[in-house]
């Protein structure tokens, strides 16, 4: 058993699996404001997750809303951009931006974050804000944008900001709206790019949507980059955010090695979610022993799953949650 600790909260992240929940598939989910409001509510009630990030298929709503099509899966897979909307780092780079008002389903995903926060008034609810690198790989496709990080670094630069400078006028409808802001870049992370071009191409971008997103709304936003991200986490530090994500695909005791010298960051552990899918409790106890091991007594700390899988029986995340609880001192 894990040493004693600082009871730790479970942070969950609910995105299809919010549609499990309600016995429908993500595509219906996404694609109604009254179901993705009822998914999330009911997710609420069971875990009291925090944040409660309102959407399905969190990384295609800006890349829609610039025009991109979003093609319907099979059974409950997740929804998907069907082909790249731009074909050249120029034509990126002189897209209109979207009206985050009116455009593509940006407006129900608002309305629907809304209904959630009449509903669960003690919820940390937000809308998910894509990073400029996230939605390009969405409008030009990986191949092209990781041929783009090679071969053309400065026009890629160039092209981002562009897009930071949209992504800053979504935030501000946000804030409109009486919402906040979950911020994801997992696209840009290593080995999509090594880590001295994600310095060069993707971290002057980075601190300008952060930097600029926290004016905007009035606080820091945790930068949530999942993949190999230790190779890369001193860069991260730099943008001044105040929150973390440890992937499960990094060296996680290196990265919260290196973390110890920035307590004052709050981190989020994410756990192995293969486990709870097996439902084989000896495999969960292992993980969750684990995980609560690299906390090391951290001040500010949370566990989580990455994106809880569609499928994950609720009765093993409660069983998981009250696990960790459990091993925990209060």
């Amino acid at each position: 058993m894990t040493e004693h600790t600082p009871e730790i909260p479970f942070t969950p992240s609910v995105y299809a699996h919010a549609a499990r929940l309600i016995d429908r598939s993500p595509w219906e989910v996404s694609r109604d404001a009254d179901l993705m409001a009822a998914g999330h509510i009911e997710a609420f009630a069971l875990y009291r997750h925090a944040p409660v990030v309102i959407g399905i298929d969190i990384y295609n709503l800006e890349a829609e809303a610039y025009g991109a099509v979003v093609e319907a899966p099979t059974g409950t897979g997740i929804p998907a951009i069907s082909k790249p909307l731009c074909r050249t780092l120029t034509e990126l780079r002189e897209l209109p931006h979207f009206d985050p008002y009116r455009a593509g389903r940006v407006p129900l995903v608002i309305e629907a974050a809304h209904r959630v926060a009449e509903a669960c008034p003690d919820a940390d609810v937000r809308i998910p804000v894509a990073g400029p690198f996230s939605i390009a790989a969405n409008l030009l496709g990986f191949e092209t944008l990781l041929s783009a990080v090679a071969t053309e670094p400065a026009l890629l630069t160039d092209a981002l900001h562009h897009l930071v400078a949209g992504q800053l006028t979504f935030c501000r409808a946000i804030v409109d709206a009486d919402l906040d802001v979950a911020f994801f870049e997992s696209a840009a992370t290593p080995p999509m790019m090594s880590p001295a071009q994600f310095r060069a191409v993707e971290l002057p971008a980075l601190k300008d949507i952060l930097t600029g997103a926290a004016e905007i709304i009035g606080h820091s936003v945790p930068c949530v980059i999942g993949g190999d991200t230790e190779p890369i986490l001193e860069a991260m530090l730099e943008t001044g955010t105040g929150y973390l994500v440890c992937p499960l695909a990094t060296d996680q005791r290196a990265f919260m090695a290196r973390m110890a010298a920035h307590p004052e960051v709050t981190v989020r552990i994410n756990m192995d979610p293969r486990p709870l899918l097996a439902k084989n409790d000896r495999a969960i106890e292992n993980e969750v022993d684990r995980v609560l091991g690299l906390a090391h007594n951290r001040p500010h700390v949370c566990i989580g799953t990455g994106a809880l899988p569609y499928e994950a029986d609720p009765d093993v995340v409660l069983w998981t949650r009250d696990l960790i609880s459990s091993r925990t001192v209060r």
